[in-house]
């Protein structure tokens, strides 16, 4: 057992059917220390997380807590462990307050006594540095308070490990400071905590140290102090990889899509897009900002025939004729009958972007089923251009008649985003095309749409990581609340001045 180990788990094994997710895996969390988990996708990160909260039980291999040999075969046993994971997709009950929501599930008359529970919290809020009124409603609490009622649910109930999958996805710089903030102490008063992520500068920035696993192995363990992003991504892919985007100048552009005045509103009368008017160059690409639920994904949505509006104009300009059309609630069938080559990779993958229960074949034949002159259904032309995606773009598939539903979320993405790019479109949509990706998947996506870019398409970006859409896009419009709050130039654009107008109603000046 190495020395000051909160946790440690030796020679781990997890099989599904034939599948070895997990192979003879290692790791080790100390307490007072933030350790970071590194792996392509696919690479058993998730696996090894879900066997610590109880979810999987492994095959072989033995965990520690504290020295002393344990069995988690529930997440009910991973608490009386004092174990807590922080799901990067919430769990709360959303007209539920936030001391609901915390106490909710525990036994005994301390549920029941909201008043204690409240006090609790606040003295947990306290000492770590959280900004929380616990009586406030979830539907009335911003995303980063939402994480924060998870990060204090799981520290209600005493847990002295705390894991957190991709706990930055969703805040802004200024939020994402906070945060770590409060790691930082958390770490102080000895608790382990283990982050799931993405962003290298972020492990760069807030882990001690770095565990990398590789297809279901274990590569390594460094200091975070003596190693670099170039070497955390070469253990972890297992080659060199470029870490830079290179984006090109944008030439011969050409206004391609004008959208003026969008209104519209949702089920419950309540306004989501409010006088939003931008254009998109083609031959650019154009990031859009904003956090979680500011109307980025009804107003992609509302371009693509998806999204009902009461107010506004969506104006596509065909390069080839010079007609303008407007698209505004037309059907995505005819705005296709248009003549308009409009692809949309949604952020829903397999809710609305592909078929979970058809192969990889088949869903490349939703785009061109209607095309065929007889009543049967023409393969040779999908299957091709399935395979043709798989060698490019590196699905990790066991065949082409694999159901896309038992792949892994990275390899959906990238049949998605394969099958829409094939299309040759003249405008491209993509929301959150690199969500769930690893390092060396995302880039491979980052260059896919740089050529889209070069080929003249008119491409519009929606993203999380703010370092990305400074690095990748051409300018960066931002929203909040539904408003348009700036229109920045990439390449001069800051962080903190995006993350500050994600938050604020108004902002600069919306200028092309």
């Amino acid at each position: 057992m190495s020395i000051n180990a909160a946790l440690e788990m030796k020679g781990i094994t997890k099989r599904f059917g034939d599948l070895v997710a997990l192979n003879n895996a290692s790791l080790t969390v100390r307490k007072g220390e933030i350790l970071s988990i590194l792996g392509e996708n696919g690479s058993g990160k998730t696996t090894l997380m879900n066997m610590i909260s109880g979810i999987y039980f492994p095959d072989e291999g033995h965990i520690y807590i504290d020295g002393n040999e344990v069995v988690i075969r529930s997440p009910k046993d991973a608490y009386a462990h004092r174990i807590g994971m922080i799901h990067q997709h919430f769990k709360l009950v959303d007209v539920f307050s936030a001391a609901e929501n915390i106490v909710l599930g525990l036994r005994g008359g301390e549920r029941f006594n909201i008043k204690k529970a409240s006090e609790k919290i606040r003295a947990i809020s306290e000492k770590y540095g959280f900004i929380i009124d616990p009586a406030k409603k979830i539907y009335n609490l911003s995303v980063s308070e939402k994480q924060t009622v998870e990060i204090i649910k799981v520290l209600y109930r005493g847990a002295d490990i705390l894991i957190l999958d991709e706990p930055t996805a969703v805040l802004t710089p200024q939020e994402t400071a906070r945060l770590f903030d409060v790691l930082r102490r958390m770490k102080e008063d000895g608790k382990a905590i283990i982050i799931i992520t993405h962003k290298l500068h972020e492990v760069m920035e807030i882990s001690d140290r770095v565990t990398i696993l590789r297809k279901g192995e274990y590569i390594d363990t460094v200091e975070t102090a003596s190693t670099n992003e170039a070497e955390l991504t070469e253990k972890m892919v297992g080659r060199k990889v470029s870490l830079d985007i290179e984006r090109s100048e944008p030439h011969d552009t050409a206004d391609r899509l004008e959208v003026r005045g969008l209104e519209c509103y949702n089920g419950d009368g309540v306004m989501i897009l409010d006088d939003v008017s931008f254009t998109a160059k083609g031959g650019e690409i154009l990031g859009i900002a904003g956090i979680a639920g500011s109307g980025q994904k009804e107003l992609l949505e509302a371009i693509a025939g998806l999204q009902q509006l009461s107010g506004g104009d969506i104006l596509y300009n065909d390069p080839k004729s010079g007609v303008t059309e407007d698209l505004r609630n037309k059907t995505p069938r005819q705005i296709r009958d248009l003549g308009v080559r409009l692809s949309f990779v949604p952020e829903d993958r397999l809710g609305m972007g592909l078929v979970g229960a058809m192969d990889i074949t088949d869903n490349m034949m939703l785009r061109s089923y209607r095309k065929g002159k007889t009543a049967m259904l023409e393969r040779s032309e999908p299957r091709n251009l399935a395979k043709q995606v798989v060698d490019e773009l590196d699905v990790k598939t066991p065949g082409l008649n694999t159901p896309v539903r038992r792949l892994s979320g990275g390899n959906v993405q990238k049949v998605l985003v394969g099958r829409e790019i094939s299309e040759g479109p003249t405008v491209l949509m993509a929301a959150y095309p690199v969500r769930g990706l690893d390092i060396n998947s995302s880039y491979m996506i980052y260059n896919l749409l740089n050529k889209q870019k070069d080929n003249g398409v008119a491409v519009i970006f929606v993203g999380e990581d703010l370092d990305v859409l400074i690095e990748l896009c051409d300018r960066i419009l931002v929203l909040c609340q539904g408003r348009v709050t700036g229109l920045l130039d990439a390449r001069t654009a800051k962080k903190e001045e995006i993350g500050l107008l994600m938050t604020k109603g108004k902002g600069a000046a919306k200028n092309d």
